[in-house]
């Protein structure tokens, strides 16, 4: 817990902490300072320990906190926002701009990750017998992968040779690519897909993102027990090495204090709290590593070739937006604790 507030940056005024089930509350000189916290969750105060005020960066103290457990199954995926016999219509995340029409999907099946046949290759003591096979979603089929959806374009308007990149015809942004000559791969991160009895709701592109990304980090570490990962451009450039650290972060914010809430958003975006005076968030606490401009590329390469690694491939454009998004998370926290060993440290919402 790191607390900036007025006592607390004082350099020489003495500062009295009172840490109580429901509240902490700094109190220097005729002036006090409270952060409330959620309904549902308490302090031990007998657990509190390490306070120490460090100059430019106010107060930091640790006690444990009490919050009701979970649900037994916390984990959204990706293919749980589709249904079968359901019509849906996919619009561009970045305009509202509808992608695909109203469109009833018969199957939706998962595909196999990105990275499934060099799994064959080490399972196999024979060349591998799948390494020509594809996969070609029929109308009525949607195949889901890691990052990206794969669907049938025989009658889309729009029809594009192999291995061209899908165009949003509105704002120009980067939807997807073309597979085959009918076969689109749109990705996670640049669609919405929303029932066709709804209308259009849009959401802020930073939020969307670190959401989306989010939620795919924590479906492959549940899923696969893989907690570092990959990401990569469309163009095949590795940016960013990812290290899932937990997925049980709680943000908290009191009420009028505004001046952490711009750090976590990109471009004007603003998050709303879950409700009531103290904004909530839960979050996953990632470490990373940027990769643009060759740098980390020793260590990048050690990744590339460990199995242990999951890649994800995300737009070029995507994934410069992510790193950007990582970078002002990790400004918003003091600097004694932005990095863990010669990792950056991020709190990204789910």
């Amino acid at each position: 817990l790191f607390l900036r507030s007025a006592a607390a940056e004082l350099p020489s005024a003495p500062v009295e902490v009172s840490v109580c089930a429901d509240s902490l509350e700094v109190r220097s000189g005729g002036s006090c300072d409270a952060a409330a916290l959620p309904a549902g969750v308490r302090l031990a105060p007998s657990s509190c320990r390490g306070l120490r005020r460090l100059r430019g960066e106010g107060l930091h103290l640790r006690v444990r906190l009490r919050r009701p457990p979970p649900a037994a199954d916390v984990v959204f995926t990706l293919r749980e926002s589709l249904k079968p016999n359901k019509n849906y219509i996919f619009y561009c995340q970045s305009c509202g701009d509808v992608v695909v029409e109203d469109r009833k999907f018969l199957r939706i099946l998962p595909l196999p990750s990105e990275n499934w046949s060099d799994l064959v290759e080490e399972w196999c003591c024979h060349p591998n017998p799948f390494a020509r096979s594809t996969w070609h979603p029929q109308h009525g089929d949607c195949f889901v992968g890691d990052t990206f959806f794969l669907l049938n374009s025989i009658n889309e308007s729009h029809k594009s040779k192999e291995n061209t990149r899908v165009i949003c015809k509105r704002c120009k942004t980067m939807l997807g690519e073309t597979v085959s000559s009918g076969t689109i791969k749109y990705y996670v991160t640049e669609v919405i897909i929303q029932s066709a009895e709804g209308s259009f709701s849009p959401t802020p592109r930073s939020q969307f993102v670190q959401s989306i990304v989010a939620q795919c980090l924590l479906e492959l570490s549940s899923a696969k027990s893989t907690f570092r990962f990959t990401i990569k451009g469309d163009n095949g450039k590795t940016y960013i090495l990812i290290w899932l650290l937990n997925s049980d972060t709680l943000l908290v914010e009191s009420l009028g204090s505004s001046s952490s809430r711009s750090d976590f958003t990109l471009f004007g975006d603003i998050l709303t709290p879950t409700s009531g005076p103290v904004g909530t968030w839960n979050a996953v606490k990632v470490l990373y590593q940027p990769c643009i401009q060759c740098r980390n590329k020793e260590l990048a390469d050690a990744w590339e070739d460990d199995m242990g690694v999951h890649p994800l491939k995300f737009p070029s454009e995507t994934c410069l937006e992510l790193l950007l998004i990582l970078g002002l998370s990790t400004t918003s926290l003091p600097p004694s604790l932005r990095y863990m060993n010669s990792f950056q440290v991020r709190n990204s919402f789910c």
